[in-house]
């Protein structure tokens, strides 16, 4: 979507949580990076930093709101949460506050593991025509093996299940403002934003680059923390699950009815029926597969309870602008 005529203003839109320790280069490196563009003509001298607390217990929101009254720091802005609403309502919140001021608006998290170097190509490719530019880890050998591996797995997954993903891409992506009004179509209460600008379907591009180890601080995405993001994920954008349930039940049924046949032959041929070793299993798989269907109901009905009762996806206790 070009901008004729001017240079785009452009928000960078940065979650934190607790990232007292990386902040400091983090604030740093944005404030070059905006002045580099600025004076490329890249973007227009009134874009900025948008820093979004989501409700951290360190000295987070101090350093932000230090930084804004800083000399020489014109650029930044701030927004705290309430409390702790998670990743994906953090980036949601400060998509939707830098809606009104900005062209468009690109999203990186705070520890910058994500290549700032790729936002001017964003940039670019904006320019072009782009109303979504994904920013794509093309090299992620920074990452342990075990998260490399766990990533593929999850992006493969959700593939099969038929969620719009793009592969290698996180929540480093630039989305014109066009884009963010869209966005405010989307009533969800939850939204797994990987998968709902792919469904957009709008004129999108890629941005490949390599994906760079943290500089500091420890990453808050812990294992238990991944397990409920992919669930998440794959329970708000795929049906299949609960299909998949059927298909078990299904199964089951035709397993029971061939176990039935096989043991009225025996009984008819006169063969004694050994012990209960076999009933045993036979009835610890039902049950297995019983308990699993029932979980992946609940998952569902949990995400039918959140939407139902409407509450706000986050509440903004301060802004700074």
């Amino acid at each position: 979507m070009r901008t004729e005529g001017r240079a785009p203003v452009c928000a960078i839109i940065l979650p934190c949580y607790n990232e007292e320790a990386v902040l400091p280069a983090t604030l740093s490196a944005m404030d070059g990076l905006l002045r580099d563009m600025v004076r490329e003509g890249l973007v227009a001298p009134e874009s900025f930093a948008l820093y979004v607390d989501d409700g951290s217990t360190d000295a987070t929101w101090s350093l932000i709101a230090a930084a804004r009254t800083e000399k020489g720091r014109p650029r930044v802005r701030g927004l705290k949460l309430a409390g702790n609403a998670g990743h994906q309502n953090a980036l949601l919140a400060g998509m939707e506050m830098a809606a009104e001021a900005a062209d468009c608006a690109v999203t990186i998290d705070a520890d910058l593991q994500d290549d700032i170097a790729a936002i001017p190509e964003m940039i670019r490719h904006f320019q072009a025509g782009s109303h979504v530019v994904y920013g794509v880890r093309a090299d992620r050998k920074a990452d342990s093996w075990f998260k490399r591996t766990s990533a593929s797995l999850f992006y493969a997954l959700m593939r099969l299940l038929g969620a719009p993903l793009v592969p290698g891409h996180a929540d480093f992506r630039l989305v014109s403002r066009f884009a963010l009004k869209a966005l405010e179509d989307y009533p969800e209460r939850d939204l797994f934003l990987r998968s709902v600008f792919p469904a957009m379907r709008l004129r999108s591009s890629a941005v490949r680059y390599a994906l760079k180890a943290r500089e500091a601080g420890q990453t808050k995405y812990t294992l238990l923390k991944m397990v409920s993001f992919a669930v998440r994920g794959i329970a708000l954008h795929s049906s299949a699950p609960l299909r998949l349930s059927g298909c078990l039940g299904l199964f089951s049924f035709f397993l029971a009815v061939l176990l039935t046949c096989s043991t009225l032959m025996a009984w008819s041929a006169g063969s004694v029926i050994p012990g209960w070793t076999s009933l045993a299993l036979i009835i610890l798989y039902l049950g297995a597969i019983q308990l699993f269907c029932l979980a992946v109901l609940g998952e569902y009905v949990a995400k039918i309870f959140t939407e139902v009762k409407g509450r706000p996806r986050y509440i903004a206790e301060e802004k700074l602008e």
